[in-house]
């Protein structure tokens, strides 16, 4: 498998023109799941696991790639559906997440498909397992399920997310409260981390699910005679999102004269210098790899304290 990804780093030019390609895979049965190959570092037939004790039972084991001890997670059982078995026969998609890296484990691995966002889209009420689920589209005429990832490591192996003691004083809590964040991230585990960090300073939060929804709701608010720039002190903005991602929305708002004030945060689980220069490119004012409820509530507060100045 390791041809499917031998141009991957060859595919940057694609990122910031509201496209992504996605590795698409199975698990037990026929349905084909995507992946964003920016968060894949390898492909690779199943290495031998050791089994971790107390473990959660869909870490399958840990294996011993390039030097590290990587988890290996099944994708079946972690969205509730069966195990994947013979796994000597199977193979593993090396990911980073959350600053994270974990292998997920598939039954095999199809190709790659060049994709717009403005083709992925939420995915639909009543689907068996929609609460995995972060969007769909269709490939060839075959849907295709995007799975929430961060919904299953935030079960697997949950992150802290309560701001740390001495990070938030009485005078920040009511400075906070003159100050509204809009929130805007397609994953419901994202969505309920940041909000939760941000109450906890004491912002007022609202929150959306994609790039284009929020930027219609923008217009609307401008359209109704508002200063967004006093409506609203922050938009902390998810990368990945069905519909526009968060490049995308970055430049329309710079784009728009009458939302071009306004201070955006690229708060995302893609991480590196090349998303670090793509924030600059595309006129973004910060860059945060998620989660660390420390650093994000840290950075709003530096920023609103800037802007009451």
């Amino acid at each position: 498998m390791a041809g499917v990804l031998d141009t991957v780093n060859q595919r940057t030019q694609l990122v910031g023109e509201n496209r992504l390609e996605l590795l698409l895979f199975r698990l037990n049965g026929k349905q084909i799941y995507g992946i964003n190959v920016f968060k894949v570092k390898e492909v690779l037939q199943c290495p031998k696991l050791t089994t971790m004790p107390h473990s959660s039972p869909v870490v399958r084991g840990v294996a011993h790639i390039r030097g590290g001890t990587i988890p290996i997670l099944d994708l079946g059982l972690a969205t509730g559906a069966s195990p994947i078995e013979n796994i000597s026969q199977c193979f593993v998609i090396i990911t980073e997440y959350n600053r994270r890296i974990q292998g997920f484990l598939v039954r095999g691995v199809e190709r790659i498909v060049n994709m717009n966002w403005s083709d992925i889209q939420p995915p639909p009420k009543g689907l068996s397992n929609d609460n995995y689920l972060t969007a769909v589209c269709q490939v060839d005429k075959e849907m295709v399920e995007i799975i929430d990832v961060e919904q299953i490591l935030s079960e697997v192996a949950p992150m802290r997310q309560d701001i740390s003691e001495g990070i938030v004083d009485s005078d920040t809590q009511e400075n906070a409260k003159k100050h509204h964040i809009l929130i805007v991230d397609d994953s419901s585990v994202a969505r309920k981390q940041i909000k939760r960090c941000m109450e906890q300073v004491g912002f007022a939060t609202t929150v959306l699910c994609d790039g284009r929804e929020a930027f219609e709701f923008l217009q609307s608010l401008v359209a109704e005679g508002k200063d967004v720039t006093q409506e609203f002190s922050m938009v902390i903005s998810d990368i990945e999102m069905p519909e526009m991602d968060g490049y995308t929305l970055t430049t329309a708002i710079r784009n728009d004269s009458r939302l071009q004030d306004l201070f955006i945060l690229l708060h995302t689980s893609l991480s590196g210098v090349f998303n670090e220069a793509m924030v600059k490119k595309v006129g973004a004012d910060g860059f945060l790899a998620k989660f660390q409820p420390d650093e994000l509530a840290r950075l709003a507060i530096e920023t609103v304290q800037v802007q009451s100045e």
